[in-house]
């Protein structure tokens, strides 16, 4: 099943079946690549979305579940930006900055698992909102992770932009020191 393949099969059915594998390359088309989820980025990303309906569905069957919004939402945003990262929409579509938009979806998330994680466990005696606590805090160390890892890759985008930055007005200094000593 996975990876695809390549080349059909040699033997077609007759004119008046369908295969009902013929459908699969169409959808196949919709799951990200393997090299994406084998990523750093795609298995935090398939982590947060896991750990996020894992959440979820605990709070869902807790007596919780005032708190079962916010891992809904996280897990719609959390899928959305592995869509996204799959696909690579972020560069096909400039105008976002994507970077920005999931450092800040990390940082809520992380926050606001951490806060209703020390809620659920405390204050709820059943167990599924104690699970939901305890996936909680696993999620939050998830989303930390990720958005330390974006804060490292932003810092160094921005440290090398200054840098060349600093090289072009170097130079300039240096041609218009030249010309005016002439």
């Amino acid at each position: 099943m996975w990876p695809p393949d390549p080349e059909p099969d040699p033997d077609p059915e007759p004119a008046g079946r369908t295969q009902p594998s013929a459908a699969l390359p169409g959808l196949r088309a919709l799951l990200p690549a393997r090299a994406f989820l084998c990523s750093l980025k795609g298995r935090l990303l398939l982590a947060e979305t896991g750990l996020s309906f894992i959440i979820f569905v605990c709070y869902v069957a807790s007596s919780a579940s005032a708190f079962l919004t916010a891992p809904l939402l996280e897990f719609l945003l959390a899928l959305c930006f592995l869509f996204a990262d799959a696909m690579q929409l972020n560069d096909k579509w400039q105008g976002l900055c994507w970077p920005m938009m999931d450092f800040l979806r990390c940082v809520t998330a992380a926050l606001i698992y951490f806060a209703i994680s020390i809620t659920a466990v405390a204050k709820y005696p059943d167990g599924a909102s104690k699970a939901a606590g305890v996936f909680g805090f696993f999620a939050t160390i998830v989303f930390a992770i990720d958005f330390y890892l974006i804060f490292n890759d932003v810092a160094k985008f921005l440290k090398q932009e200054d840098s060349a930055q600093e090289t072009t007005a170097d130079k300039a200094e240096e041609e218009d020191s030249d010309s005016d000593s002439d």
